[in-house]
C-alpha cells in the first residue's frame, strides 16, 4: 500500500511514533528531495531505499511506482516538510493508486496551514487554502479581486521576496482594515505570529527585515457581511466602473440606469465621483 506520511515543518519532536514506524518499515520512501529527507531520516536512525518525486518528474515516475506497489511493495510518500500534496507534489501518484485499486493510507501530522489557522486569532470554522499567490502583480490582483468578497477565512503561502508586494496588493484590494495574521517559521527557533490589520502587517514587515525571512503563512479574515443596501451599492459601483472604461460619464450613467433600475441623476453623481478617483 501507499502511505502518505506527514513530517515536521520545523521541530523534529513533532514526528509521530507512527510516522517513524511506517517509514522504518517501508520498502521504499518516495521524497520530494532525497537529500533533505535523507538527513531527516538519518537523524531518526531510519535507513531505507529512497526515490525522488517532484514537480518536474512526477508524471514520469508514477507508472514505475504503481508497478512496484502492485508487485507488493510498501511505499511511503513524504514531502520536504508537512503533509504531502498540500502545495507539494504527490497528487498524480495518489490518483493513479486510487484508480489502480491500491490502498492509500494517510499518516497525519504537521501541517503549516492548520498550525497557522490555530494561532491566527481569526475564525476557522470555514476557511479556504489558496496556496501561493501568483507571482505577477496583475494576476495576483486579479485573483484577490475574485476573493475579496468571500466571507470565509483565507489562507495563503507566500515567498519572502514577494511578501511586501503581496501585502500591498491585499491592502489595495481588500482594504487596509481587514484583520489578518502572518505566521512565520512555525515550530522553529525564530517562530513569530503577527496579528492585526493588513495595513499593520504591511508596516511591520516593511520596518523589520527579519519578518521577511523564512517560511510564512498568511491568514486573512473573510469579508464582513453586508446588508442589502451595501450590496446593492457595491453592485452599482461595479457596473459603473466597467461602463466608465468605455463611455463618457453621462452615457455610462444612462446605461447603468437601464441595467440597475436606479435613477439616472443619482448614478450621474456617483459616476462623477468614481471617475474622480
Amino acid at each position: 500500500m501507499l502511505y502518505v506520511v506527514a513530517t515536521p515543518i520545523g521541530n523534529r519532536e513533532d514526528f509521530s511514533p507512527r510516522a517513524v514506524r511506517v517509514l522504518s518499515e517501508a520498502d521504499l520512501i518516495v521524497a520530494e528531495d532525497t537529500r533533505h529527507s535523507g538527513r531527516l531520516l538519518s537523524s531518526l536512525g531510519v535507513a531505507r531505499p529512497m526515490r525522488s518525486l517532484h514537480e518536474h518528474n512526477e508524471a514520469a515516475v508514477v507508472d514505475d511506482l504503481v508497478a512496484a506497489l502492485e508487485g507488493g511493495a510498501s511505499v511511503a510518500l513524504v514531502s520536504d516538510a508537512g503533509t504531502p500534496l498540500v502545495s507539494d507534489p504527490g497528487f498524480l501518484l495518489v490518483r493513479a493508486c486510487a484508480e489502480a485499486g491500491i490502498r492509500v493510507v494517510p499518516v497525519p501530522g504537521p501541517s503549516a496551514v492548520v498550525a497557522a489557522l490555530s494561532v491566527s486569532g481569526l475564525p476557522v470554522s470555514r476557511f479556504a487554502f489558496e496556496g501561493f499567490l501568483p507571482r505577477t502583480p496583475a494576476r495576483r490582483r486579479e485573483l484577490l479581486a475574485i476573493l475579496r468578497d468571500a466571507s470565509h477565512t483565507l489562507v495563503f503561502y507566500e515567498a519572502p521576496h514577494r511578501l511586501v508586494a503581496s501585502l500591498e496588493d491585499l491592502v489595495a484590494v481588500f482594504g487596509a482594515e481587514r484583520p489578518a495574521a502572518l505566521a512565520r517559521e512555525l515550530t522553529k527557533v525564530h517562530e513569530t505570529v503577527l496579528r492585526g490589520t493588513l495595513q499593520h502587517l504591511l508596516e511591520r514587515v516593511r520596518g523589520d527585515a527579519e519578518q521577511r525571512l523564512g517560511e510564512m503563512v498568511l491568514v486573512v479574515a473573510g469579508a464582513p457581511e453586508r446588508d442589502s443596501g451595501e450590496a446593492a451599492s457595491l453592485q452599482v459601483d461595479e457596473v459603473l466602473c466597467v461602463l466608465l472604461d468605455f463611455l463618457p460619464v453621462k452615457e455610462a450613467a444612462a446605461a447603468a440606469a437601464r441595467l440597475t433600475g436606479e435613477r439616472k441623476n443619482i448614478l450621474y453623481q456617483r459616476a462623477l465621483a468614481l471617475r474622480a478617483k
